[in-house]
């Protein structure tokens, strides 16, 4: 039985997208919360100040603006409770969501992270739990998604077609996660080196690797305002993310054999940072495909 449950929301001038993510919570689970902020510096935002006069709310200062996977690690090192929700801050709960979260992870006694449905604004099922990518699958996402949204590739990846039902997945989004403790810090949190962007993929794959599930559960859904962060520095982010995405491609294909790979994914990667942080389309990538 849990007693008290910790929450943990990395902010960064969140304003009022903080403000209905913990309203959401007063329907989301009918158990006491703990909950963290994770502060990268959002001095002035009066919805951070709001927050922290709530008796179950502490904010945490990281120190500056460290990155997501990086201050999710304060705010979950500032927690004791044996599973810890770690989400964004401009998520909205469903009713019951994280109740329905909490009791997969009952059902899943080898599931270290565990994934609602997220929705867009706009209401489609975003591709929240996916494929570890092959170097085949990846490409040919990264190449034609974000102009043929229904190629086989991004497909395959994201799992877009399959039935919305309870399952294991390669990786889940870290936007909303919940996750046991016990397997979170065997294999040492997120990775601080990503700034932003694939911090959540890296974290999946280790879990995978230390015997761990990751585990979606679409009968918890949640709603994903998405980009309050990022907006502030699109083209910044848009560049972030081809950087995080060439530092877990050659952790993956290291040592001297994948050297030319790596020379041409450097080479493909810096190309399309260069376009997407002109060309908003292609930053954005594929746009989920309504499956409801």
């Amino acid at each position: 039985m849990i007693d008290r449950l910790a929450v943990v929301t990395v902010t960064y001038f969140p304003g009022e997208s903080l403000t209905g993510f913990l309203a959401s919570l007063d329907a989301a689970t009918t158990r006491p919360l703990d909950i963290v902020l994770a502060d990268n510096g959002s001095a002035g935002d009066e919805a951070v100040e709001a927050a922290a006069r709530r008796r179950d709310v502490r904010v945490i200062s990281t120190g500056g603006n460290i990155g997501y996977g990086a201050a999710a690690n304060v705010g979950v090192q500032a927690t004791t409770s044996e599973l810890v929700v770690v989400s964004n801050p401009d998520i909205i709960w469903g009713a019951g969501a994280l109740d329905d979260l909490l009791d997969a992870a009952r059902r899943w006694p080898d599931g270290a992270a565990f994934g609602p449905l997220i929705r867009t604004p706009e209401g489609a099922t975003y591709p929240s739990a996916r494929a570890l990518p092959s170097l085949g699958r990846g490409i040919g996402h990264a190449l034609c998604g974000w102009w043929w949204p229904s190629n086989p590739w991004t497909a395959s990846y994201r799992h877009e077609r399959g039935a919305l039902v309870e399952r294991r997945a390669g990786w889940l989004s870290g936007s909303c996660l919940l996750l046991r403790r016990a397997a979170f810090d065997e294999v040492g949190g997120f990775d601080p080196s990503y700034f932003m962007y694939f911090e959540d993929l890296d974290l999946g794959e280790r879990l995978q690797r230390a015997g761990w599930q990751n585990i979606y559960v679409p009968s918890a859904a949640v709603r994903h305002e998405g980009g309050h962060a990022t907006s502030r520095d699109a083209r910044r982010m848009a560049a972030e993310h081809h950087r995080s995405a060439l530092r877990y491609l050659s952790r993956r294909y290291a040592g001297w054999r994948w050297l030319p790979l790596r020379l041409a994914l450097r080479a493909g990667l810096g190309l399309r940072s260069a376009i997407a942080v002109r060309v908003r389309r292609v930053a954005e990538g594929a746009r989920p495909q309504r499956r409801d």
